[in-house]
Order: structure tokens, then C-alpha cells, then sequence
């Protein structure tokens, strides 16, 4: 059998990736008032992020068409695939994974498609999507590439902190004066998504302590699989990785730009970490 994996573009993998490992990318759109860019084929991360830092209003993200998804299917069929699995952003923060599975079971997709709900986000569905592949070249049958998919989604940390209020803001999230009164105390919101959810984990006064509560959380982590570190133009990216730079798992570490279907909501400045829990 030859199994072969597809994703959507929330999972932040380079193109050198993707190609390598083979991985099928289906990218999600993103809408700048009465534009509409196609994530990553019309838009690239560097524009994504001037023209939100321009946009007075926060631009928003749709999930791609199920034919979207059953197209890159059948092209992987016709490419020789006798089984796919694919693994989407976690369905509590997009209706991704629907179109996947209204895609999967179709008509006119006559290949056998799994769909698993990655209940995660950026590098951390990356590093799934990533295992996955690497088991499906190395002769893993579809039911163990997909049993390994959803044993990692139990076990994938995500933790960050936001630099910057103001996507709150544009999002209606937060009021703008509490956005000014948050800036002029340097707040910087410290998040939580393990489960595949935005969870608030706390903030802290200054950036600097927010990094450090991200390094931390990492060093409480012990021995860990799969470790990827996240930002999204981070300018002090450089100098957080000097600070973890003692930590042995981060010799091996990938490094994930965030890209336009997360950003949206995060902004600029993020920087967080990603790994698996072991066993």
C-alpha cells in the first residue's frame, strides 16, 4: 500500500517540508475586507503581515470548499496513493476538518480517505502531519498512520504569549481602551493550546517575563518529543532562543513560522513552543 498524508495550510510546514515528505497542502483562504487571497498560493507570510499591520479591521479565515479537499485527493489517487490520511486544524477553531470529511466521503472520491482531528494548531498539528508522513513512508498500514496521528494529537503541548493587544482589538475581543490601557502596561497574554482550544493561562506585565513563562514551561516539560519552536516575526526571536538555548531538546528543534490562518487572530510578535508529551 502506498499512504500519503494531506493537511491544510494552519499547519505551518515550509514547502521544503512538504515536499520532501510528500505531504498534500490545502490551504485555507483569508479575506481582507472584499479581497479574498487563496493562504499561501496568493498571499505569502510576508504580505500577509504587512497588510495586517495596514488593516485598520482584523481580515478573516475561511476553510476551503470540500472539493478542495477531494480534488488533492483523487490527484493523489491518480499519483498512485492507495490510502490517505488526512490531519486538520483542530474542529474546535475551524470548520476545516468538516470539509475534509464531507470531501472523504463523496462520491466522487473513490479512494480511502481518513480524517483525523488533529486538536491542535501551527507546529503543532506540523509536527503530527510531519510523523505521520515519516510513518507512512516507512510501510505503516492506514490504520497505524492514523492511530499515531490521534496518539500524538493526545499528547501535543502548545503554549505562547501574544506581543500585542491590538488583534484583540480589531477582533472585538477587547474594547480599545482596555487594548491602550493593556499597552501602556506592557500586558502580554499567555496562552494555552493543548486541547485544541484558546485558552487563557494567565499574562504577564512585560515581555520579557512573558518569555521567560514560555521558556519555563518548556524546561517543566522535561524529555520531550518533536519540539518545535513558533513565533510570527518575532524580533526578539534571536534573543529567546539564547534563553532556551541549555535546554538539550533544542538542539534538534524545528522552527515554525506562523503563517496568515493563525496570525490572523494572534498578530505579530507571537512566540511559542510545541512538543509531545512522551510516553
Amino acid at each position: 500500500m502506498t499512504i500519503r498524508i494531506v493537511t491544510d495550510s494552519a499547519c505551518d510546514l515550509s514547502d521544503a517540508e512538504l515536499a520532501d515528505w510528500g505531504i498534500g497542502l490545502v490551504p485555507l483562504s483569508i479575506r481582507f475586507g472584499d479581497e479574498e487571497f487563496v493562504d499561501r498560493t496568493e498571499l505569502t507570510t510576508d504580505e500577509f503581515y504587512r497588510r495586517l499591520a495596514a488593516s485598520e479591521h482584523l481580515p478573516e479565515t475561511s476553510a476551503p470548499a470540500p472539493g478542495a479537499f477531494a480534488t488533492m485527493f483523487n490527484d493523489m489517487a491518480a499519483d498512485g496513493a492507495t490510502g490517505i490520511v488526512c490531519i486538520n486544524l483542530s474542529q474546535a477553531l475551524s470548520a476545516t476538518i468538516q470539509s475534509a470529511r464531507t470531501a472523504a466521503m463523496s462520491d466522487d472520491v473513490e479512494i480511502d480517505v481518513r480524517v483525523v482531528n488533529s486538536k491542535s494548531v501551527t507546529g503543532g498539528l506540523g509536527s503530527i502531519v510531519l510523523a505521520a508522513a515519516k510513518a507512512a513512508r516507512e510501510g505503516a498500514t492506514l490504520d497505524e498512520v492514523v492511530a499515531l496521528a490521534e496518539d500524538l494529537s493526545g499528547r501535543t503541548r502548545v503554549y505562547a504569549t501574544l506581543d500585542t493587544l491590538e488583534n484583540l482589538k480589531k477582533g472585538g475581543r477587547i474594547g480599545g481602551a482596555q487594548a491602550a490601557f493593556g499597552a501602556m502596561l506592557s500586558i502580554k497574554p499567555l496562552l494555552d493550546l493543548s486541547t485544541g482550544e484558546v485558552v487563557a493561562a494567565g499574562k504577564q506585565r512585560t515581555r520579557k517575563r512573558s518569555l521567560a513563562w514560555v521558556r519555563d514551561k518548556l524546561i517543566e516539560a522535561g524529555d520531550v518529543e518533536h519540539l518545535a519552536i513558533l513565533h510570527s516575526n518575532a524580533q526578539d526571536i534571536d534573543e529567546f532562543m539564547e534563553s532556551i538555548s541549555d535546554i538539550p531538546s533544542v538542539a534538534t528543534a524545528r522552527t515554525n513560522i506562523i503563517g496568515a490562518v493563525i496570525g490572523t487572530h494572534g498578530g505579530p510578535g507571537i512566540v511559542g513552543i510545541t512538543y509531545q508529551i512522551k510516553t
